[in-house]
């Protein structure tokens, strides 16, 4: 009987496993829509540093700009204490479109990025696998062309974070500021 439920178990365990490692891409991916200006309108994590930080977070803004070797430089500028704080990463593409990894300059993690869904005009998902050592952490982030999404896509946002295995506590729709918005936003 032990040896029966502890089978059950591991089984449980290898398909909860097998259905995190599968998130979808967006279909037929268009880089060249993608890029440009976005605001951060919703995160969520699991990880330690955003359960600390969750309470002074703020709207942010982040530019998608193409590269000649075809990455992207993702830059988001976002307020921290009392200035404005830009932090640049390359997306390099993957095989798959829509499908990008970076590693961390400051910390040596390792991001898996995929662009879960867009309409490329209104909003972006954007699910993130960071693993460092043998730690490995969530991020959804819901990203909009302006300031304001329609209600229907906060819920979409908070869905996917859900069914990534987040809980509510780890769901932050961004209170939204005037402050260290790009221009070119």
């Amino acid at each position: 009987m032990r040896a029966h439920f502890v089978s059950v178990l591991g089984l449980a365990m290898l398909c909860l496993l097998q259905a995190q490692a599968e998130v979808p891409i967006q279909p037929g991916f268009q880089q060249d829509q993608f890029v440009g200006n976005w605001y951060g309108i919703g995160f969520a994590s699991n990880s330690r540093w955003f359960k600390e930080k969750k309470s002074v977070m703020k709207m942010c803004t982040t530019v998608v700009t193409p590269m000649e070797d075809g990455n992207l430089e993702v830059a988001s500028t976002y307020p921290k204490l009392d200035q404005c704080e830009t932090r640049k990463t390359i997306f390099v593409r993957t095989a798959e479109p829509g499908r990008f990894t970076y590693t961390s300059t400051r910390t040596g993690s390792q991001h898996d990025v995929r662009v879960v869904e867009t309409n490329y005009s209104e909003y972006a998902l954007v699910h993130v696998k960071k693993t460092r050592e043998a730690e490995s952490f969530t991020m959804v982030t819901l990203y909009g062309r302006s300031k304001e999404l329609r209600p229907e896509l906060l819920q979409k946002f908070t869905q996917l974070a859900l069914a990534e295995g987040l809980t509510e506590e780890n769901i932050l729709i961004l209170p939204k500021t005037d402050r260290c918005m790009v221009e070119t936003v």
